[in-house]
């Protein structure tokens, strides 16, 4: 009889130290991810970055998106990273995903409409909240820094490649499918879209700049890169809102820098852009972007939207007209062309018309938390004199450009960019978190550093 006790026991440690084994092999993997955060995030914005609506392959962005929500919230739940943005970020916030999951819920079969309002409002505001807890220190923002430093030479070298039909160059080849996206002669990037690459140029040439001015960029030859490639890239994309945005921000870059270096920079890019100008309107050649400065097709267009837009508006002032009707309705309504569906062009309007004037209090209340997130140095004494990306005076000074390249594009274009939405949320999430943060040992059941 002992014997056989002796039996059953053996075979029952057998197993558990097989099933213990085994559910080690099984949240190995998960570990690995949760010790690597960064290059996680990283990892997601590069799906975003190379993902078009037009793909089959298009939820691989959401399949990334989860994995990361997933491993970043039990981390921060083992590691207690917990914080607390401020009052003026997260209730508009709130109330605007309110807002637009109400409308969503109405109509739960329409992908078309969940896939736009997640770009616009789910993924962007949640990686406002993760950005804070993965990149809570120098190292990880460095990371992030030289993530955009070379995505920025990708997208630069994109378009001069598209500038100069060189198509051989092009990579990935749906680039440049016509049947993809819009706008298949202009430079586009892997966006599909070129006010997409054009805003993702101006976002991350700022950032390339402020890191020349702050000794992280010292080779000669990126800085020729720079000056050289970036003007070119931005005309590439054919876009007046793309040349008006980044027209603005090196104007307000050139006035408010203290880097005399970078200030010859905008010096150089502002007098570049004033002769092209000159040249464009002076001479009797109608070259393209000389075209596109001439056109007047979209612009009598977009007027016939505005005022078939605030016709709408007029009727349900209060709640608008739901996201998928807006479309809908607005091509029932502009006289004088014809299509499916029809989108009003400006970022603020939209909201207006999709949420009414609800919605649009809202936004704004979150547009001014934005500009507010910027006020906040870091806690520590030499953060004014840190060459930290995101921190002291010229973190301030970026996320302001930066700010101001984002609410000019919006009101031309609405701002549906998945990738751009992410970034600037991202670094909106890193500014809010230093404001945020207080030093401290850290606590948890892992009992390890933020990036370990």
């Amino acid at each position: 009889m002992s014997a056989i006790s002796n039996s059953n026991f053996a075979w029952g440690g057998a197993w558990k130290r097989g099933a213990g084994t085994s559910l080690a092999f099984a949240i190995q993997p998960l570990q690995v991810l949760m010790s690597l955060p960064v290059p996680l995030y990283l990892g997601t914005l590069t799906v975003m970055l190379f993902r078009p609506p037009d793909l089959e392959f298009h939820c691989a962005d959401r399949i990334a998106f989860l994995v990361l929500v997933a491993v970043i919230g039990l981390r921060v739940l083992l590691m207690q990273q917990l914080w607390r943005p401020s009052v003026h970020i997260t209730w508009p916030m709130c109330a605007l995903l309110l807002l637009v999951l109400f409308d969503l819920l109405s109509r739960p079969f329409e992908s078309q409409v969940w896939s736009v309002a997640a770009a616009k409002y789910f993924v962007p505001y949640s990686l406002f909240y993760l950005a804070g807890c993965v990149f809570c220190d120098a190292r990880s923002r460095k990371h992030l820094e030289i993530f955009a430093l070379i995505v920025l030479g990708y997208l630069i070298y994109l378009a001069i490649a598209s500038l100069a039909h060189m198509d051989a160059l092009i990579y990935p080849k749906f680039i440049l499918d016509p049947a993809l996206g819009l706008n298949a002669m202009r430079a586009r990037g892997p966006f599909l879209q070129p006010v997409a690459n054009g805003a993702a140029l101006n976002l991350l040439g700022l950032i390339a700049l402020d890191a020349y001015g702050r000794g992280r960029i010292r080779r000669s030859l990126p800085v020729l890169l720079l000056i050289g490639g970036l003007p070119v890239a931005i005309l590439a994309t054919l876009t007046r809102s793309v040349w008006l945005g980044f027209g603005v921000s090196i104007i307000l870059l050139w006035r408010w820098t203290h880097c005399k270096r970078v200030r010859r920079i905008c010096w150089v890019f502002i007098m570049a852009g004033v002769l092209t100008i000159v040249l464009v309107f002076g001479g009797s050649a109608e070259d393209t972007a000389g075209g596109r400065l001439r056109d007047g097709d979209t612009v009598n267009f977009r007027m016939a939207a505005y005022e078939a837009g605030w016709s709408m508006f007029a009727e349900r002032p209060i709640l608008g007209w739901g996201a998928s009707r807006v479309q809908t309705e607005l091509a029932d309504r502009i006289e004088g062309y014809r299509g499916d569906t029809f989108v009003v062009h400006n970022t603020y309007f939209e909201i207006l018309l999709e949420h009414g004037v609800l919605g649009c209090v809202f936004y704004l209340w979150l547009v001014t938390g934005l500009i507010r997130v910027g006020r906040h140095p870091e806690t520590r004494p030499d953060a004014e004199a840190s060459s930290e990306f995101m921190v002291g005076r010229s973190g301030r000074t970026l996320w302001l450009l930066l700010l101001s390249v984002y609410f000019i594009n919006a009101t031309f274009v609405v701002m549906n960019y998945q990738f751009v939405n992410g970034l600037t949320f991202t670094i909106a999430g890193i500014l809010a978190c230093q404001s945020q943060r207080r030093p401290g040992p850290q606590r948890g059941l892992l009992k390890a550093q933020c990036n370990a």
